[in-house]
């Protein structure tokens, strides 16, 4: 008979809170009046973007590595991230006095490479998700007796995750759903042993990106199942496997894992930044994300959104705002074919002002061999201001007679 999956109790949150008093301050919960009103009950953002090294990672990582016997500490620790266990760990190492060393993927966020770093760690990079990169930690454990600090699947981490838990009952003590971003599990492991214990009825939703969906399938079939390819922006969820201990957890107490769609991950961070004045990294736009996405889904609230972690790139930044303000109908692509007569590109610009619509780019085209030879093709992208507007723009144009194509192409 296989052996008993280890679980957290109530106690072990409490005991890791105690060792994490001296080293953090609770993070802010925030009220979005944004998201109320979109979601007709009061929703409150629990900042963890604002936790030391920009997530709830630091919780675990600190809670795992004080633990650690002389000896193992003497050993150091070796971990694989992404980028936020990274520098939860990297930080924790350095405040401990221990050396880490840390595998994170190819493709990681260079702020996050270069926040681990600057904490102290030895990084490399291999593989291209953090499902390639952890059998190079764990070999690395092997080898030199290193202590493999695993992301999510252990009993100390997802206890110290489980403080954050603990922080939301403190700050807001009727709350009645909490919604999370979930990876591997460990924080919503964590705060599903607080909320079950202390205030059972609260329902507790998980969030994933639907590129990187293993949990529904695992709840489905009652064990953790590896997803067969993963592909979202949310890099700090894209975990292809579940962890023992949190899935267990999660099997129990946690009401429901959804998924949401890249767009809204994108309007979530864009909503985020413009209502609330907060950076957030796609992963922690995901509980933000599903209420956007289903305001009228019956939340009873109060509700609790976590932001679990605002490390993000600004180049990355740039990208998703740009693609955040083409899915909430922000941007309008179109491409019109008109005669090739002086006048008529200034004309239809004329008639975009009017329209209300503000240029942003223009490409004029007379060498595409499926145009008349008395014709030009004019590419155009447009700021708008919602998805109504585009629609109103759009009519406005072909009430002038424009042959329009709305999207970057024309069809053969």
């Amino acid at each position: 008979m296989p052996d008993p999956v280890p679980t957290v109790s109530l106690e072990d949150v409490l005991a890791a809170r105690d060792g994490l008093d001296a080293v953090m301050r609770p993070t802010p919960l925030k009220f979005s009046r944004g998201l109320s009103d979109r979601v007709g009950t009061d929703v409150f953002l629990k900042c963890e973007n604002l936790q030391r090294a920009g997530s709830f990672k630091f919780r675990g990582a600190y809670t795992r590595l004080s633990r650690l016997s002389p000896q193992e500490k003497a050993a150091g620790v070796v971990a694989a991230s992404a980028g936020n266990h990274a520098q939860g760990v990297a930080l924790a190492a350095q405040m401990l006095g221990i050396r880490a060393k840390v595998y994170m993927p190819v493709g990681a966020a260079m702020p996050k490479v270069n926040a681990t770093r600057g904490y102290g760690a030895e990084v490399e990079q291999v593989g291209l998700t953090l499902d390639e990169a952890m059998p190079h930690a764990q070999e690395y454990a092997r080898r030199t007796g290193a202590v493999y600090v695993h992301p999510f699947d252990h009993e100390d981490i997802v206890a110290g995750q489980g403080s954050c838990g603990l922080e939301i009952l403190e700050q807001c003590p009727e709350v009645r759903t909490v919604v999370v971003g979930v990876g591997g599990g460990g924080l919503i492991a964590g705060i599903a042993v607080v909320l079950k214990a202390l205030k059972p009825d609260v329902r507790i939703v998980g969030v994933q990106a639907e590129g990187a969906a293993a949990y529904p399938t695992s709840l489905r079939a009652g064990h953790p199942v590896a997803c067969t390819s993963m592909h979202t922006m949310a890099d700090g969820i894209a975990v292809g496997l579940p962890g023992d201990v949190p899935f267990e957890i999660v099997r129990r107490h946690v009401d429901t894992v959804e998924t949401v769609t890249e767009e809204s991950i994108s309007r979530s961070l864009l909503f985020l930044l413009e209502r609330s004045k907060l950076v957030v990294e796609p992963a922690g736009g995901a509980a933000v994300a599903r209420l956007l996405e289903a305001p009228g889904a019956g939340w009873e609230g109060p509700v609790v959104a976590v932001l679990s972690g605002g490390n993000i790139d600004p180049l990355l930044m740039l990208r998703i705002i740009r693609h955040g303000m083409a899915a909430a109908g922000r941007y309008l692509q179109l491409r019109a074919r008109v005669p090739d007569k002086p006048g008529n590109l200034a004309q239809l610009l004329m008639d975009c002002a009017e329209a209300d619509a503000n240029v942003l780019e223009v490409e004029h085209v007379r060498t595409n061999a499926s145009l008349s030879v008395d014709e030009v093709e004019i590419a155009l992208e447009l700021e708008t201001k919602s998805a109504e507007h585009c629609g109103q723009v759009v009519e406005a144009l072909r009430g002038r007679g424009y042959r329009l194509v709305v999207g970057d192409a024309w069809p053969e």
